[in-house]
């Protein structure tokens, strides 16, 4: 296929150039979704030391942190290939008395050209991880990894162009500009993981040519700790949660609300699980990553002075801004009024507010935006169900934090300012389908009763139809 050079747009081949193969049911077979997807298992292979290293340089990862988005892709993939032939079989549907004799089912197919907008803290899986989804579902893709992780948006340019024809996965790089123009192309699908205020123009652009998108935002998600919580486990996952990837993570723990009663001792225990973690001096670990850029620096050092001038610190707080390294830091807050408290912290300060009761925990998550996840550590199941029934967000776990992500058949996605809908498994399987309604009926059986004239019908349609 030739391509057509459009100089207003950052794309190689138009979309309508991509679209073409999906409208002629050339990727409708299950052959061919399997064979992308084994292009890209192939590609995981043969880049794998390549990935770990351009995540080292543009976060810092250590390499086991760094491994965790080869592994999450390769999960999706084995289910993926396992699954598809029932994920793409017609699914039978019950069909009304009036409309029998007949066959009614839905048939997924695929929604044409899909564009992926990846983010830059986890730069790889979170843009190849949907790519599996689109790929099983029969589409063709354009993939916007983010400019913020350069090393990384080089890497998945160079081993896609070397694994996919250009027509079925292409790769455009560039800043927020290049973003733009490719939110001017009419897509079939729009699936954006990242910001909040990104995410609203993502929508706005999308609107313009009435185009279905997910969104996979973030938010302030917090951590309630009651006093019947294994205070040692509930450290160790909060310490971890919070510091993975330097708290650049859209799941981790925004904060925790801890009853009075068990607040000092949850803070000695984290505490000392952290130095556990990273020795005395943090800043010099090898298994504690970096913030992304100068700008994220400065937000998060800022946040962080703040505190310490008006006595917050409980533990940590020391920097290094030659290497944007922040030491896992704990903080003191009163209420949802605290300058920590206004917005999604994305690096590795945890504040710590005390509440009286999970009563007072649920208002207190109410009181803002539904986040994208919520963590309990309680093993009481009347405290589970009391959050289940009197909260709302993306996801829950119960006594433990990040690991909902880490299934691939948990469909995961946000809810209100945390995101609309869902990938993982089925679920993403269906968010890049149509699934289209079909009804099948025999020539043999054609009961005159809907026809005109209608003069005495309507007592006998009564009488059989309601």
């Amino acid at each position: 296929m030739t391509a057509t050079v459009d100089l207003s747009s950052p794309l190689a081949f138009s979309v309508a150039q991509m679209r073409a193969p999906v409208s002629e049911g050339y990727t409708r077979p299950l052959a061919w979704r399997l064979r992308q997807l084994e292009r890209l298992e192939a590609l995981l292979e043969r880049e794998a030391d390549a990935v770990l290293e351009a995540l080292a340089a543009d976060l810092g990862k250590p390499a086991l942190e760094a491994s965790f988005e080869l592994v999450a892709i390769r999960q999706e993939l084995r289910l993926s290939r396992r699954r598809l032939r029932r994920w793409m079989a017609p699914r039978r549907l019950p069909l009304d008395l009036p409309l029998r004799p007949g066959q009614a089912f839905q048939q997924a197919e695929p929604l044409g050209c899909a564009l992926i907008i990846g983010p830059w803290n986890y730069p790889f899986q979170l843009c190849l991880h949907p790519l599996v989804s689109a790929l099983a579902a029969g589409n063709t893709v354009v993939l916007k990894p983010s400019e913020h992780a350069p090393r990384t948006a080089e890497l998945i340019a160079a081993a896609i162009g070397r694994s996919f024809p250009p027509d079925v996965v292409q790769v455009v790089c560039g800043d927020g500009s290049v973003a733009a123009r490719l939110l001017e192309e009419q897509f079939d699908h729009i699936f954006f993981t990242g910001g909040g205020r990104v995410g609203r123009l993502v929508m706005a652009a999308a609107a313009r040519h009435l185009t279905p998108v997910t969104l996979e935002l973030g938010g302030k998600s917090p951590a309630v700790v009651l006093a019947d919580a294994d205070l040692a486990v509930t450290a160790r996952r909060l310490a971890w949660g919070r510091s993975l990837n330097a708290g650049q993570t859209c799941i981790a723990p925004d904060h925790v609300l801890v009853q009075p009663a068990v607040r000092d001792p949850l803070v000695a225990a984290i505490a000392a699980e952290l130095e556990r973690f990273y020795g005395s001096d943090p800043l010099h670990s090898p298994d504690l990553g970096a913030i992304v850029n100068q700008a994220q620096f400065e937000r998060l050092h800022g946040l962080l002075e703040g505190a310490r001038q008006r006595g917050q610190i409980l533990h940590g707080g020391r920097c290094d801004p030659a290497r944007r390294r922040i030491e896992p830091t704990l903080v003191a807050v009163e209420s949802g009024n605290d300058p920590l408290m206004q917005e999604e912290i994305f690096g590795p300060l945890l504040p710590m507010q005390t509440v009286p009761d999970l009563a007072a925990a649920c208002r207190e998550i109410r009181s803002r935006p539904k986040p994208l996840a919520l963590y309990l550590f309680s093993n009481d199941r009347q405290a589970q169900r009391q959050v289940l029934q009197q909260t709302s967000s993306g996801g829950v776990c119960f006594n433990d934090v990040v690991m909902q992500a880490g299934s691939s058949q948990l469909p995961f996605g946000g809810v209100g300012e945390s995101g609309m809908g869902s990938y993982h498994g089925e679920a993403g399987f269906l968010t890049f389908s149509h699934c289209r309604s079909v009804l099948r009926r025999p020539f043999w059986l054609d009961v005159p009763l809907r026809y005109p004239p209608y003069a005495g019908k309507l007592p006998l349609v009564r009488r059989l139809l309601g």
